[in-house]
């Protein structure tokens, strides 16, 4: 199955072979719209005028890095925050699995084993390991014992609850009404 997530054809090409790319652009889904997280990586490598490299990202100038972040049109809302949690993500990635990410998921014993060290990372909470995990699992093929569990609801079947549902523009606006409902409900609970 071919990554629709930026539901631009390089962006999600860029996804759909480097791990990095994958990760990173699950890192910047949040308080952007999930088409522009997932194709920030894309246009991050384009700015950077190679491949993605996460050594070279990890000990990139963080100024710099912020700067390539906020060029026009910035790469996230907060680019320079996201700058940062980028580099941190790519420093932790270096420190504990020399750099490949792969090892995240083919060096875990299980989905639980997975789980915590997405957790582990900067900038992976409860929910964004969930969904991640869910995302390898539905469209990657990767699924240690227990995945669904470990993804909650989000590994459900037959759902449209996060990006780990989408495969073309219906699931998107399938996905996009279902966050609406989810905030109009959390809004009518205040």
């Amino acid at each position: 199955m071919s990554l629709m997530l930026s539901q631009d054809a390089p962006a999600d090409s860029l996804l759909e072979r480097d791990p990095l790319a994958l990760l990173l652009a699950m890192l910047l889904d949040q308080q952007v719209p999930m088409e522009r997280a997932f194709a920030a990586p894309y246009e991050l490598q384009q700015r950077l005028g190679h491949d993605l490299d996460v050594h070279e990202l990890a000990e990139y100038d963080p100024d710099a890095l912020a700067t390539l972040f906020a060029e026009q049109p910035a790469l996230h809302r907060y680019p320079k925050a996201m700058a940062g949690r980028v580099q941190d993500i790519c420093r932790a990635l270096v420190e504990h699995y020399d750099g490949d990410v792969t090892r995240l998921w083919r060096d875990a014993a299980d989905a639980p084993e997975l789980f915590d060290r997405l957790v582990a990372l900067p900038g992976y909470g409860t929910y964004k390991a969930q969904i991640f995990v869910a995302l390898l699992g539905k469209q990657r093929n990767v699924r240690p014992d227990g995945w669904r569990e470990v993804a909650g609801p989000f590994g459900d079947e037959g759902v449209y609850r996060s990006v780990a549902d989408v495969t073309d523009a219906d699931s998107l606006a399938k996905v996009r009404e279902y966050k609406q409902q989810v905030k109009a409900a959390a809004r009518a609970k205040k």
